[in-house]
Formats: C-alpha cells, structure tokens, sequence
C-alpha cells in the first residue's frame, strides 16, 4: 500500500475529527462562480476498508469497468447493500474507537474540467455531508479526511488543480470512529449524501462573516453590525445604509425578525477595494433578521416577548433518497409545518442541509439546532467508555459543535444551540459549553440528558406525563436522580425556564392527548414550549415478490440488532402524505382560540331569573333586554395565542348547520386582537336561530349547530387565502345536551315482563317487527331485505403501535392477550320472547369469556319493534376477577365495548352526522368537528404501514351504509348518547395479522362496528402510560343503537 493509502486507512479508527480541512466558517451565498460536483460519478464497493486498493487516487487509474452512481445519495439506496435501522443499539461492537474487518467502503471517482476564465488559486473544494469518514484525493494528492456525517467540510484545492481533466477520488468508510459519535435512532445510510462544489475564489474575497443583528423591543431600535476576515463595505438598501464599513455598528429603527413575522432585510456585503483589488471580485448576499434572545426570570424571551415553541423533533428523510433532501422537499417539509400551526423545529439530531435554514429564516420557524453528536449505544455498558468522559474524545466532539456554530451563526431562525442528544453526562460537555458561549453569547444552550442541565440554559425532559408536567410548571418536580435536593445545582435547575425537547411519540396511530399537553404548555411562564417525535417516517419506498408497493421499515431488514418499527413514528408519512395524527396536533396547538357561547342573555344578567324555571325566563335570542338594552345573543371569544403577531391577517366566517347540512353562513368582522390577548364579540342574530325541525328518518330533533372559522384573509408565503388556522363549534338548544364525546352515558333499559322462552329449534327464526333472528343464538340474521351476519358483542381492537407500548407500565396489548381478551369464546343462555302488550321484543342473554380464565363479561340484548325499526339495549356485567393482570402496573381494561355487525361486501359508501372527516378517538377528537360526512368504506381506512386500528368516528349520531342493489342500512345513537363506528373489508383479527398494508385481502363482507366507547390513542410507543380516563373501564354498562333500512329512493 503506497504511503497515502496507508495514512488513511490508519485514519479510520482514530477518534481525530479530519486532516487537511480548511478551518469552519459561515455558509453564504457568494456571486462568485460555483461547479458543481453533482451528478455522475464511477463507483466501486468493497468488504473493508482497503477498498479497492493502494492506486485507488492514482489519478490514471482505469475505472471503465467501475458501476455508476450518482451523487449526492447513499449507496445503499442505489443498489449497493442494504439500508440499516437502529433505535439505541450500535451496529458494530461496542469497541471504541474500533471498528470491525467488515466495513464496507465505497470508492468514488469523477473527472472535471474547469470552466474558462476559472482562478485556480485559493479554490475551495466544499462536501456538505459525507457519512461516516471520507477521505479526498485530487489528481493523485491525498487532501486530508473528515468525520462528522451532517457536517460540512472544506479543502483548499487551488495549488493541486490543472487546466485540462482533473480527477477526483473519495474513499468513504460506512464504520469509523465517528460512527460511535452518531448513533440517533435512524437509518444507518453511507455515502456522499449532499452535495459537493468546487467554489472558486476572486482576489481578495471574503473568507467568513459575522452577522450581528440586535433589536431593542423597548425603543424599535436594530443595531447591525457585520465582521468580516477581510475589510468590507454592507450595503442595505431598504435601510438607506449604503458602505457601511466592516466591523461598525449601525443602530436604526428596524422591523424585527420573528417566526411569525418572519422580516428579513438583504445586505451586500463586498471586500473593500484595494491597490491590488481595486473591484470587489465577489458580493455576498446577507439575509438580515434582527432579533435578541435572552432568558429572564427562567423565561425564555425573543425581543423581550416570551417565545411557547409549537414545535416538531425533524429528521431529514424521503422514502427514496433519504437524508439526500432537494430543496423543493425541504420547502414542502415547512410549508406543511406551518399549515398545521407548528413554528418551531428542532433538527434532531444534527445540523440539517443549510437550505432548510435558509428557508427557516425566509418563510419563519424557530430553529433548534442539534449538533451532529449521540452515543446512545453506550447504555448497553452502562454508559462505560462512553466519549464525553473521554478526553481522547474531546477534539472530534467539540469539533462537531464547532463547524455546527461556524456554518449556521448568522441565520436568525436559529434561537437555541444543542449541543447534543442521549450521550449521558462528561467532562467534555463543559468544554462544549464554553467555547459556545464564547464564540456566540447571543444564544442560549440546551443540553437534556444531564440531570444537573450545569451546561444548560433550560431544563428539560422526554416524554413526561401530564401530572409530572405539570408540577414542572409549578416548579416543583421531583429533584432527578444524581442531583442532591436543595443542592446549587437543583436549585439552578428549578429557576431555568422548561423546553420539552420529546413528547407525543407520533408512532402509528396518534399520539393522543395533545389538547391535554398543550393546556399543561399554555398553563406556566416556565414553559417555552415542546417539540413532538417527530415529523416523519422514516420508510423506504419498496415492492414485495409480487409487486405490491410497501413501505420498508427496519424490521423488514434481516439484521441485527435491529429497531424494527420504530423509524415509523412521523406525523406525516414517508411519502409525506399527513396523517390523522398532524390534522390532530394542527387543531390542538393553533394560535387562535374561538370559544361560542349561544346561551348569553345579556351582559347584565337581569333577565336572566334564579330558580327552577330560570331557561325559561332568559331573554329570548333576538329580543332586547328590559334592563340593560342590550339584544340577548350569543358571544364568540377569540383568543390570540401568537407570540408578537396581530390576528389582522385573519378573517372570520361562520356557517349554520341543520345535522350538518348548511343552513345559513356569513362573516364577521375581526375585531382587533393584539398578541397574547383575547377579544368578544356578540355573534350576529341570524346564526343563532333556533330550530324545531326533526330529522325525516328518526323523528328526532334536528341538532343545530353553529362553526366560525378563522381563516387567512390573504395569501401568506405558506398557505393561500381562505386556509383555516382554527375553527370553533356550538349547538343552538338551549334544552338539549352538548356534543357526546369520549365514554357515553348509559341508555336506561326498562326490565319487561313477562317473558317467554322461545323455540330454539336449529334453523328456526324468530321474527320481531322488520328484524329476522336465529332461534338458537338470538343473533339478527336479516332486517328487512337485507342479509347481515347480526351485531355480536366484540370487545377486541387490532393493538395499535402505542397498545403495544414500551416500557413496564405500557403494557395495554400485552395484558388484553394474556387474558385472552383477544379470543373471546360466546354462550348463548336464553332466548326470550317479550310479550308486554305493546308490540313485545326479544331477550338475548349470554356469556362472553377467553379459554383458561375465569373471567368474564355476562350480556343481555333487549330488542324492540319500534315502528320499522329495531332499538337494542345491551347490558353488560363483567364477573370474576378483573382487577388482576397477569402484568400487573394497573387494572385490565378493555380496549373497546360494543357491536360487531357483518354486512354484504357490496356497500361502497358510508355518510354520518358526527364527527369528521378524519378518525377520532376518546383523546384525540380536536381536528374533528360536527357536521355530516360522506366517504366511501375504502375512504375510511387509514393506511398505516403497520396495520392496526383506525378509521374510529366518535360521538356519531347515526351513519348510513349504501352500495348498489343493496338496501341503506342506518344506525341512529338512542338517548342522545351517541356511538362510535368503523366499517371495513376486513375483521379486527385480519387487521391485527397483517404486517404491511398490501397483507390485508377483502374478505367479501363489510365489518360494521358501532361502540359504545374505545380506548384512547395515548403516546405509549415510547411515553407515559394511557391516562385512565381515557380506558374504557370494564363495569357494569348499559347501552344501545337503533337499526333499520331504508329503501333507495328510485329516482336516484
């Protein structure tokens, strides 16, 4: 091996971050030319890190006969190995800084031509990403290498460049030192993943720059000021500052920079002119925001203002390209952020592409940048040889940190730097800090994982529950294990403000709760706010032998270790397609509160009597108060949520629903509604007429309802006019009960006597009204015309990734499956004919239980004739021992109660009065308001890459099924309860089978289920345990639906 060959190979195993590198500086866009390097590029892939040998940079090596790959990418997505998943576990053995034999390197070369007129002198050759160790020969002369997979690295070129063909040779290593410095929960994905430039460099050009850009909020006043390495002159037009020399202050009144307005200025920054350079030989464009951020009184503060992050945890990701990103997906990323109410992002876990940041500043996000830096792996030794209590590691990691703040230093999104993820605690990290906060003071640091936070500005947490966040609140939480209460360190602790780096694990469907959290987040000055795990899944586009389309996850990868499912916990899906769980988090964090009140008299109450008969006497809605003169109404209270923003950029429209079908609509004035600050407004008479109406089919009142929205009222660089921000609902009935939602009331049942027992000869069939049933089982065979296999008591859900859980409380799933819940046997005891004089009914009583326990759920189903219809009544009474889970970390519930029907697969479509459009569950209901819905039964399956429960609708008052030649079967909720549904091709039990989506077959039958409560969502996949109020408990319950059908009108 020549000389060079060997000196890198020796590189790949020392923890020393690069040779040869040019020192970091800031990332800016230069008029200078720029060649890009993309594109084309021969390529070879070896076992080891020899990779094809000593000549590898031999600049007149034959590589014809390499394959082809393009750049940037990795090359395990382009046909080269195989893509690797990990959650915490280390791929490699655990041998720091070794790593093994088999190591496969890519050996990358392409040939360039200079274009004419090209100075060669100071080029600068620029990878912005290279995982994990690459190593650079330019035409035979070995460069230097780098580690720090996300990180950018630079070399000076110019003296090694030639006129003609130049080649240029990388070797990359997927294993090395570094690799023990990047273990974050993802993709293991070698390669030169981003993109690589030559950059050419005029006489005199700027090297680095500094951009310093303050704003007073107590006077308005901006004070810029630019350093550069060399002298130069700023140019800002739009401020009338025109040669302002480099390192000089300015101060000026200036319009401040902030997520929400996002104000930037551009600056032209160029070298002074000189003897030798007497024309600025480049212009480099600055793009200004002017804000201050500071933390006082443990409040974190922007431009004085306090700052509530709604924010998401975002790895970069594309289902076919991976962290390989163009700019129009990186634009596509905030431009859905920011439609869903999010305005702030934190880069987890290392510094992203510097467009995204770029983008950041111009469309507005609060940036928290993570530094490329996680030795998660290291819990697997108890944290034993772990870098950040090594000083051999010290160099590599305060290097990350170094090129991280070198790059991104003038980009006003940025408002806090992280220096690090899941690497425990270590000396190291006080270097880290300090260099930080010398080099940039205008920031404050976050790191979680150290309990003491001695090297951070906030505290911190992932994944706490809601009686844990709030006592943080409050500030007093528990003191953490290692820190001594009372101590400096836990007192420091206690005044910090609190970021919530992780919560709502987004995995499969979820996370629930967060209306929950975000009151919690809204409820203390101590909150900055907190980032959901996380924005997307991180699945590969894939085909299976019969070429079905899929989505790849790691546990399809015959490997291990191996995290399995869990790179699949994103709110939008790999195709970056939003889930059910984004429309949920849009609606539960919006800037804008609208709270309806239709039942306001007046303001002064005179009107308004006391005693029994008080409803009555309020002043009818239209009519004037005697005493106040005011005109009784209804109220709408908007709550502005923003950080500095007015809601002048908003617009109010309000619609008047009769079960769902529109009625009357109109506008409203926005009042003004300054920032953190809240306004009322009498509704206008005509959205708040009652109604009398009944609904044609059941005879029961016409629920009225009002919904304003608060919409844009003019295009914003993220979203167009008319897109709603925030929507809020209220009935117009005064004497009837709100909205069902979560667990529903009881429906009251009337004991009938006497009873009769019924012939339960085989193949006999009771008839009751329009209802055909099965003498021996009691079960409804038929309802009119139509055939359905009848409504069984069903208790089972497909387990969703949070059933599943992680941890020894979240152990839901497990706990359904051994008691068996999961493979309930059913008894018939008794069918019985009710003969009351009043057209009679049917008594079905029997017994529910899993084999091997002595636990079960005893049923009785009272059904009566009710004018074409059937009303069913179902009580339930659990017996034996349900308090006792063979897990034990809290009661066995169950994970649904309610009715399974089986219907002919020829039904197509499904409408409903309730909640909608989206699915719904007990703790995850906000997205979805009042109103009728229609949608086709494929339409109402959410494709979750792991098949599990979904498509739920909560508090439905009644859902019709139609399909051609079939009749329109109905059912309608009893006592204004309310029910849940779902109705799919395929059973639970198919549903809970299936490992992708393209696994679940048409069974034939449509499978109808109408609940009378399911268990919540919950963020259990990784986080606290399902909250109790929203299990569904196992006692005593009575409830009921009403079926019928209806014959298509013929007409059409």
């Amino acid at each position: 091996m020549n000389d060079s060959a060997g000196l890198a190979a020796s590189w790949v195993e020392d923890p020393i971050p690069g040779t040869g590198r040019r020192r970091p500086r800031a990332d800016e866009l230069s008029d200078a030319r720029r060649l890009s390097l993309n594109g084309d590029w021969a390529f070879t892939l070896s076992p080891t890190a020899d990779g094809t040998g000593d000549t590898f940079g031999d600049p007149t090596l034959d590589d014809s006969s390499w394959d082809r790959i393009r750049v940037p990418a990795h090359w395990v997505l382009e046909g080269h190995g195989q893509p690797l998943y990990t959650n915490t576990a280390f791929p490699i053995p655990i041998d720091p800084p070794r790593v093994p034999e088999e190591n496969p390197t890519g050996d990358y070369r392409r040939t360039f031509v200079l274009p004419v007129g090209w100075r060669r002198t100071d080029t600068v050759l620029r990878f912005q990403g290279v995982d994990s160790c690459g190593t650079v020969w330019l035409n035979g002369v070995l460069l230097g290498h780098s580690k720090g997979s996300r990180l950018p690295v630079e070399y000076d070129v110019g003296e090694h460049l030639v006129a003609g063909e130049n080649v240029l040779a990388v070797r990359v290593h997927r294993w090395s030192s570094g690799t023990y410095l990047e273990d974050q929960d993802m993709w293991w994905l070698p390669g030169i993943f981003r993109d690589v430039d030559l950059l050419e460099r005029p006489a005199g050009a700027i090297d680095d720059v500094q951009v310093r850009a303050g704003f007073d909020h107590r006077d308005g006043i901006g004070v810029l000021r630019v350093d550069t390495d060399v002298p130069g002159l700023v140019d800002v037009p739009e401020l009338g500052i025109r040669d302002l020399p480099t390192g000089t202050a300015t101060a000026l009144p200036v319009e401040p920079w902030s997520a929400e307005v996002p104000r930037l200025y551009t600056a032209h920054l160029r070298p002074r002119p000189t003897d030798e350079t007497p024309v600025a030989g480049e212009t480099v464009e600055l793009r200004v925001g002017f804000r201050t951020v500071s933390i006082e009184d443990g409040r974190f503060l922007v431009n004085g203002v306090p700052v509530l992050f709604r924010g998401v945890n975002r790895h970069e990701h594309d289902q076919d390209r991976g962290r390989s990103l163009d700019t129009e997906t990186m634009r596509q990323d905030i431009l859905l952020m920011k439609q869903h109410n999010l305005n702030a992002v934190r880069t987890s876990h290392y510094p992203p592409h510097p467009d995204f940041l770029r983008l950041c500043d111009e469309l507005g996000l609060w940036v928290v940048e993570e530094c490329d830096l996680e030795t998660h792996g290291f819990i697997y030794t108890d944290w034993a040889g772990n870098p950040p209590t090594e000083p051999v590691w010290r160099d590599a990691m305060l290097d990350r940190v170094q090129r991280m703040v070198e790059r991104d230093k003038n980009h006003p999104s940025i408002v806090v730097w992280s220096m690090a993820n899941e690497s425990w605690v270590g000396e190291n990290f006080d270097v880290l800090e300090r260099w930080i906060r010398e080099r940039d003071p205008s920031r404050p640091i976050m790191y979680e994982r150290d309990p003491s936070y001695r090297n951070s500005d906030f505290s911190s947490l992932m994944y706490p529950d809601q009686e844990l966040l709030e006592a943080i609140g409050r500030r007093e939480e528990p003191t953490p294990a290692g820190v001594v209460a009372g101590s400096p360190d836990d007192v420091r602790r206690r005044r910090l403000p609190f970021l919530l780096c992780e919560y709502a694990h987004a995995m499969g469907n979820g996370p629930g709760s967060l209306v929950d959290y975000q009151r919690i987040l809204e409820s203390s000055d101590r909150f900055c706010g907190g980032f959901v795990w996380e924005w997307i899944d991180h699945g590969f586009r894939s085909t299976d032998a019969a070429g079905n389309e899929f989505v790849m996850h790691g546990g399809d990868v015959a490997f291990r270790p191996n995290g399995g499912r869990y790179c699949l916990d994103g709110l939008v899906f790999a195709d970056r397609t939003p889930s059910p769980g984004l429309a949920e988090l849009h609606a539960a964090i919006s800037p804008v509160e609208l709270l309806l009140d239709v039942h306001n008299p007046c303001l002064c109450g005179a009107s308004r009597r006391t005693g029994p008969d008080s409803r009555e006497a309020d002043t009818a809605i239209g009519e004037v108060c005697r005493s106040c003169g005011r005109q009784a109404g209804g109220t709408l209270t908007i709550r502005n949520k923003y950080d500095v923003r007015s809601l002048d950029h908003l617009a109010l429209r309000w619609v008047m629903e009769d079960d769902g079908i529109a009625v009357a609509s109109g506008e409203l004035e926005m009042p003004a509604v300054g920032a953190r600050s809240a306004a009322t407004v009498d509704l206008p008479t005509e959205a708040l007429v009652p109604t009398t109406d009944a609904d044609p089919v059941s005879g029961a009142p016409v629920e009225r309802w009002l919904t304003v929205r608060a919409v844009l009222a003019a295009d914003e660089p993220w979203a167009t006019a008319g897109h709603e921000v925030a929507f809020g609902q209220a009935r117009i009935a005064a004497d009837r009960p709100a909205d069902p939602t979560g667990v529903t009331v009881p429906v009251p049942t009337v004991p009938r006597r006497p009873l009769v027992h019924a012939d339960r000869t085989p193949g006999h069939r009771i008839t009751l009204g329009a209802g055909s049933f099965d003498a021996r089982t009691g079960r409804l065979v038929a309802l009119g015309d139509l055939e359905l296999d009848g409504p069984v008591f069903d208790i089972m859900r497909a387990p969703t990734e949070n059933d599943r859980g992680q941890g020894p409380r979240n152990t839901a799933a497990a706990s359904w499956k051994l008691t068996g819940l999961d493979r309930f046997l059913h008894r018939t005891d008794a069918v019985e004919r009710i003969d009351d004089g009043q057209g009679g009914g049917l008594r079905v009583s029997g017994r529910s239980a899993p084999a091997a326990h002595g636990l079960g759920l005893r049923w009785t189903f009272d059904w009566t004739d009710v004018g074409g219809a059937l009303d069913l009544s179902v009580t339930v009474v659990p017996e034996g021992i349900w308090t006792h889970t063979p897990i034990g970390d809290h009661v066995l519930t169950l994970p649904r109660l309610g009715l399974r029907l089986g219907l002919p697969g020829g039904y197509r479509d499904a409408s409903w009065f309730g909640r909608g459009p989206g699915e719904s569950y007990a703790d995850s209901l906000a997205a979805a308001r009042i109103g009728r819905f229609t949608s086709s039964i494929d339409g109402l399956q959410t494709d979750y890459p792991v098949p599990e429960e979904n498509g739920n609708h909560v508090g439905t008052r009644w859902v019709e099924l139609t399909g051609d030649g079939l009749p329109t079967l109905r059912a309608e909720q009893l006592q204004d309860a309310g029910f849940d549904f779902t109705a799919r091709r395929w059973t639970s039990e198919a549903l809970e089978e299936a490992r992708h989506p393209q696994d679940l077959r048409d069974s034939g039958r449509v499978w109808l289920n109408l609940d009378h409560a399911q268990q919540g969502l919950g963020s259990s996949s990784c986080g606290p345990a399902l909250p109790e109020r929203y299990r569904v408990p196992v006692t005593e319950t009575t409830f009921g639906v009403r079926l019928r059908t209806l014959t298509p009108d013929p007409a059409g």
